[in-house]
């Protein structure tokens, strides 16, 4: 299985979910997804440094081994084309894919490798519930749902999801991004 596969390849960090939906054969993952693996530490053919760039808080919904549904936040746009290359083996033809990018001004979308990604700009907040919002699912539809099956709610919900975006080349993506300047002064004081 897919989602095994990654694990074992240490791709899968922070998880929250991570098992199959109600809905025989469809599995769920919420959790970081590596998209650059950290060096291997000195010595090690296997211990491996925290991963260089992640796709964070990411949602999945994975069939027949494949990725139909994908869901994150990208750090920066750049990261975009990292993420296709290492998986688009594992991404089915016709995958809704909704990606927060922190460093875009605004909403856009850009097709890779046949997939088209519906790229939101990120402020702050928590993915998952900026997604919900997007999509306009009440809290009671959760309700007394299975972790699993709230990504799986929130991947119907996606299929029909249409943005008023423009689809751009990724040339095109790249002129609407902007330096992101973090505040340090976040912490226990």
């Amino acid at each position: 299985m897919l989602l095994e596969t990654y694990q074992a390849k240490g791709l899968l960090t922070v998880t929250l979910v991570n098992d199959q939906t109600s809905d025989t054969g469809i599995y769920a993952y919420r959790g970081d997804l590596v998209l650059k693996e950290g060096a291997l530490r000195e010595g090690s053919t296997t211990d491996r440094k925290p991963p260089e760039a992640l796709l964070i808080h990411s949602a999945l919904i994975i069939e027949n081994d494949k990725i139909k549904f994908i869901n994150g936040l990208l750090p920066t746009l750049a990261l975009l084309p990292v993420f296709v290359e290492k998986y688009k083996d594992d991404i089915a033809p016709d995958c809704i894919a909704l990606v927060y990018v922190e460093n875009i001004s605004k909403g856009l979308q850009v097709e890779l490798e046949g997939v088209t990604y519906k790229l939101l700009p990120f402020k702050q907040g928590l993915v998952w519930n900026e997604l919900l919002e997007e999509l306009y699912i009440e809290k009671s539809e959760l309700k007394n749902q299975s972790p699993e099956d709230k990504v799986a709610i929130a991947f119907a919900a996606a299929k029909t999801y249409k943005p008023k975006t423009p689809l751009v080349s990724f040339s095109e993506a790249e002129e609407n991004t902007f330096l992101v300047i973090k505040d340090a002064s976040v912490g226990a004081i």
